[in-house]
């Protein structure tokens, strides 16, 4: 488990993924050595790594995947989704019977298309003998997704002189270069502008100029995918949620302002909002379940313990089938 000057540390690049030492060193009072030394480690250790965000295309939409299998043949219906380029989140129950997925989808008209969703949906999965039972529900709003996350460690005062400016209406990124960059910077977008200059072949200078152009346009945007488990967070956790129409974006704003939830999306069918969480224990989520959720006047709650985060942004494991 990290101590609290590493979560500092994994919490200003969840501020900026680009930040600089020095400037991580000015506002939390650490040496910029110890700042550049200890990034180094946590990020080569596994307890993080820095993505960058690929531009969101219009018309990008998500549909929600329950999947019910035999037992026994989990892995091989999970893998087989998570091989899927359309499917960025794969997580499988604890009971070892469920699989919960997301696949991104584009609309037409507000309306998802027909194409793969439809295939996955009404022939490839339930043409699988191991399937026993598919439910989609399609997203609806996004009130919080895996990138908004924050590590509840710094004060506002920090966060806030941490974060560059927020970018209201993103311009979309049509330059062949720095779609190039972005590219590079998917797996790892902390890699340096003489790197990249290389890569793209282009002075250093241009790069600076280019990368620092798609921040100011929300081109650039990072995403730090921690190991939960280092942060303490033992218990990983989807709750499925029944809020009455009138209180579902109110529901859906509180709970994306929670400190544990790191998804947070309306949508259709019987359960209209969906939460991620993470807590330290059991004790912890009961405590969400019937204080904070209470509180908020939900009418019904179905959690799904995670016993394995198969498929998310800079993860993914894919282990042999159970016997």
């Amino acid at each position: 488990m990290l101590d609290a000057r590493d979560q500092r540390l994994l919490a200003a690049l969840q501020c900026d993924g680009r930040l600089g030492a020095e400037r991580a060193a000015e506002v939390l009072g650490v040496g910029a050595r110890t700042v550049q030394r200890r990034w180094r480690a946590l990020l080569d250790g596994g307890a993080a790594r820095v993505l960058a965000l690929p531009p969101r295309p219009a018309g990008l939409g998500a549909t929600m995947l329950r999947v019910r299998v035999l037992r026994g043949r989990l892995d091989v219906i999970a893998a087989a989704l998570a091989a899927r380029e359309d499917i960025p989140f794969v997580d499988l129950s604890a009971t070892g019977d469920e699989i919960l997925a997301v696949q991104l989808t584009h609309t037409a008209n507000g309306r998802p298309a027909a194409g793969q969703r439809d295939r996955l949906l009404f022939r490839q999965l339930p043409g699988t003998q191991a399937v026993t039972d598919v439910t989609a529900a399609t997203v609806l709003h996004v009130f919080a997704e895996a990138a908004d996350w924050r590590l509840d460690v710094l004060t506002p005062a920090e966060r806030a002189a941490l974060t560059p400016a927020p970018v209201t209406e993103p311009t979309p990124v049509t330059d062949p270069t720095d779609r190039a960059l972005l590219a590079e910077l998917a797996a790892d977008a902390r890699l340096p502008a003489v790197t990249l200059a290389t890569t793209v072949g282009l002075p250093e200078s241009t790069v600076r100029r280019r990368l620092a152009a798609l921040v100011r346009s929300g081109g650039l945007r990072t995403h730090v995918a921690v190991d939960a488990r280092r942060l303490g967070l033992a218990v990983d956790a989807n709750v499925l949620l029944r809020v009455a129409p009138g209180r579902l974006d109110a529901v859906g704003r509180a709970l994306a302002a929670h400190p544990a939830v790191h998804g947070a999306l309306a949508t259709t069918g019987e359960a209209n909002l969906n939460v991620a969480v993470w807590f330290r224990d059991l004790a912890g989520l009961y405590a969400f379940i019937t204080r904070d959720l209470g509180a908020l006047g939900v009418d019904a709650a179905e959690t799904v313990i995670v016993g394995e985060a198969l498929k998310r942004p800079g993860v993914t494991r894919v282990t042999a089938p159970r016997r």
